[in-house]
């Protein structure tokens, strides 16, 4: 039987296989991008695919800390643009 690779949601916690989470990523250009491959090159950090989860981990500054790097408030916009067309 293969093993399934969980990961982390950075706002609730919750443990998940990869694929029902969304990854965020910052590259060496420390640009932050949603990547729903789940292969690019950068630091990652996991979401649920949830709106309360996304407004949770900007109240807990969960970003910031797991990508290591302060994001502006456009960006999250961005993100949570891309994130509300995958739904």
């Amino acid at each position: 039987m293969k093993k399934i690779p969980m990961r982390k949601c950075i706002a609730c916690g919750a443990q998940k296989p990869k694929k029902e989470l969304i990854r965020v990523v910052k590259n060496n250009e420390n640009e932050v991008s949603v990547d729903f491959t789940g292969k690019a090159n950068g630091r990652g950090a996991y979401i649920c695919n949830d709106k309360a989860c996304f407004d949770l981990a900007i109240k807990k500054n969960a970003f910031n800390r797991a990508l290591e790097t302060k994001i502006d408030d456009e960006v999250f916009e961005k993100l949570k643009e891309r994130l509300s067309e995958h739904e």
